[in-house]
């Protein structure tokens, strides 16, 4: 079955890896300067070079004035979700309403058990992020004598809160099949990194992730997609998908939003290629899908972005 075409508004934003804290600031600051949407910060506490992604968070609320900030994605077997979903609930608070919520499972097992958190399963791991999201929506309620009991979570709490600005979206960064399942059921988006879920895998997981909405009696259109974008720019030739010049990124991002149906794209290459990505490469990309999809709409056939021969699509051909 062919993915929906998204009408969704597209969104643009950067991910950044917590290195260091005054790097970061700065480079969140330039994004929200150019006018880009969303940061994610990486989540990696156990690696003991880095600094605390919520903290991070938190200060880039504090200095910037419109992006929205969320752990992308955040490291669920080393965060508690009641206070995860008191912090994030506090920040979106405190910054009128930009903050979201990026969860998933944690990409190193290893790291994770030595930093003092479990070691789960496949089938473990993904029951306890869905409990974590349950609890979290049960935190941000507004009922009272709040109890949750799953076999991975235990919660109490005589009130609910605090309560966010806004609905905040609850993104889990999931890769494999029963996950986006998972995420098909219970989430508002789904997270995929580039270098995990290529083209051919992205149009597997966004069939599997709306036919788990549909069984769920869930509308897929309402999944935000987010894809994170782990490739270099420069000027030369293409060295394959999202590793060449700005026109075949523009090119690809276009195909990746119109064929694909990707409504949000994080950055993550070079901070130093930035100022190309947000002030070239996006109002590019929002132009060529602002036209492909009224000539779609209008039952015309969409023309394609301008190429140069020889280049890559994300599926995997070449431009003649």
């Amino acid at each position: 079955m062919t993915p929906p075409r998204s009408r969704r508004p597209l969104r643009f934003g950067l991910s950044l890896a917590p290195d260091s804290a005054a790097p970061l600031v700065r480079t969140a600051q330039e994004a929200d300067r150019y006018g880009l949407d969303l940061l994610g910060v990486r989540d990696e506490p156990y690696r003991r070079d880095t600094a605390d992604a919520l903290t991070l968070m938190a200060a880039v609320l504090a200095g910037t004035s419109r992006i929205r900030v969320l752990p992308a994605v955040a490291c669920l077997p080393l965060r508690s979700p009641a206070a995860l979903a008191k912090a994030i609930a506090t920040m979106d608070r405190l910054s009128g309403g930009r903050a979201e919520l990026g969860l998933g499972t944690g990409m190193s097992p290893n790291g994770i058990e030595a930093y003092g958190g479990p070691r789960l399963d496949g089938k473990a791991s993904r029951r306890a992020l869905e409990e974590a999201v349950q609890l979290i929506r049960l935190h941000w309620s507004d009922q009272n004598g709040l109890r949750f009991a799953g076999e991975h979570y235990r919660f109490a709490a005589a009130q609910a809160g605090p309560a966010p600005a806004h609905q905040i979206g609850i993104w889990l960064g999931v890769t494999g099949p029963r996950g986006i399942d998972l995420a098909g059921r219970v989430a508002d988006g789904w997270i995929a990194p580039s270098s995990l879920v290529p083209p051919k895998r992205l149009a597997d997981g966004q069939r599997r992730l709306n036919d788990a909405a549909r069984r769920a009696g869930r509308r897929p259109a309402e999944i935000r997609r987010v894809y994170v974008l782990e490739g270099s720019l420069d000027g030369r030739e293409s060295r394959g998908f999202l590793h060449g010049p700005p026109r075949q990124w523009v090119y690809e991002l276009t195909e990746l939003a119109v064929g694909h149906g990707v409504d949000s794209f994080l950055y993550g290459g070079g901070p130093e290629q930035l100022p190309v990505f947000a002030l070239e490469i996006v109002p590019a990309v929002r132009e060529q899908v602002a036209r492909e999809r009224a000539a779609s709409a209008q039952g015309e056939a969409a023309p394609q972005a301008p190429a140069r021969a020889g280049q890559p699509s994300p599926h995997g051909t070449r431009v003649p």
